[in-house]
């Protein structure tokens, strides 16, 4: 460390938060800083009545209300509240990540990840949530937990009205209606709406696979495949149900099959009505109505409304079978075949005719079955018109 840095560091550290030790380079942001502890918000908004800890960001959010957009990139035309928002934005063009970990090295292209990404060396979660206690390293990422309490969506898409809880939620929707698709592959010339689709792009022409697994070695490009795939090793199923002694890895998996059993669906959409045993089935639902494909494959640009469509879309283009049976080794390509082959195994017939009583290995078949109670014929030849259950 050369003098200059040294007499920096110096500097920094006389001025010092005396509740979680963290460190400033003046008085100033010292005392903004110490507003997180004390919870102390005192500039309000007189449009909506929102209370800011600070008076730059007070001006900033009037914007929202104003629509005023001062800042515009001269090389896409994207406008922006504040200046640093459009220099963290031209850096996206630019490749450039000017913020650098003096730790490990590691480069960003914004102070805040920097400054999110340090905490991971430090261990320091300093923002509690004073209704479940959990804590976070970030204040927003705090500030968007709350909202899985409240259910607060306070930031609504102007041209659909659907609402969501994070603004970068709302930013990947909207391309959806706009077909923006401003991240480009430098080697092929193919682009994506969002940048995480191009990082996983890029290692088609790589070949990298930057996720291993540790017991067997095998490698993967996305790190939710290694989860998976993990799995199959662990094999562990600590949770069984009450009803039927079926096992299950995860406690969540357990309480959604039990709504099986139960035939209760807590997940009721608020467009059409209809309802679910799980979340991602009324998420994926919604999409329909809103015609939203947010999972994009990253090999050739087709999108997909739900995520386990998209996973076997991608098993078709590399050949893999990720899903297991343990019982007998077999692999398949999507869960459901999978999930099919066990019963052969079990002899399982976990979906029930409420009307006849008749049960079924799969929950397709259920429904299929339904159609003679109901007489409904939903396919129709387009040569003869003859209809068809």
């Amino acid at each position: 460390m050369n003098p200059q840095e040294m007499t920096k560091e110096r500097k920094k550290l006389s001025h010092q938060c005396d509740i979680c030790k963290k460190t400033f380079s003046n008085k100033g942001n010292l005392t903004v800083h110490k507003f997180i502890h004390a919870g102390g918000k005192q500039y309000h908004c007189d449009i909506c009545g929102k209370s800011i800890s600070q008076k730059s960001n007070l001006t900033s959010h009037k914007y929202i209300h104003t629509g005023e957009e001062r800042y515009r990139c001269d090389i896409c035309g994207k406008s922006f509240f504040q200046k640093v928002h459009l220099t963290s934005h031209k850096y996206s063009h630019t490749g450039e990540k000017p913020y650098q970990c003096r730790i490990c090295g590691k480069s960003f292209s914004k102070k805040i990840n920097l400054t999110s990404h340090k905490y991971i060396h430090t261990g320091d979660k300093l923002y509690r949530c004073d209704i479940c206690g959990k804590s976070f390293s970030q204040t927003n990422s705090l500030t968007y937990h709350k909202f899985s309490h409240t259910g607060e969506k306070p930031h609504p898409c102007d041209i659909c009205g659907i609402s969501f809880s994070q603004l970068g939620d709302l930013t990947k929707h909207k391309s959806i209606h706009t077909g923006e698709k401003p991240y480009h592959c430098d080697i092929c010339g193919k682009s994506f709406s969002q940048k995480i689709h191009l990082t996983s792009h890029k290692t088609v022409h790589t070949g990298e696979n930057s996720y291993h697994s540790d017991v067997c070695g095998k490698s993967f490009s996305h790190k939710s495949s290694l989860l998976s795939h993990k799995d199959i090793h662990l094999g562990e199923k600590p949770h069984y149900c009450d009803i039927c002694d079926k096992s299950f890895r995860l406690i969540g998996s357990l309480k959604r099959h039990k709504y099986i059993h139960t035939r209760e669906k807590p997940y009721r959409c608020d467009i059409c009505g209809e309802s679910f045993t799980q979340k991602t089935s009324l998420t994926s639902h919604k999409y329909t109505h809103t015609g939203e494909k947010p999972y994009e494959c990253d090999i050739c640009g087709k999108s997909f409304s739900r995520n386990r469509t998209l996973m076997y879309h991608k098993s078709i283009n590399t050949g893999e079978k990720p899903y297991h049976c343990d019982i007998c080794g077999e692999s398949f390509s999507r869960n459901t075949g999978l999930a099919y082959h066990k019963s052969i195994h079990t002899g399982e017939k976990p979906y029930q005719c409420d009307i006849c009583g008749k049960s079924f290995s799969l929950k397709s078949y259920l429904t299929t079955h339904k159609l003679i109670h109901t007489n409904e014929k939903p396919y129709q030849c387009d040569i003869c018109g003859k209809t068809f259950s």
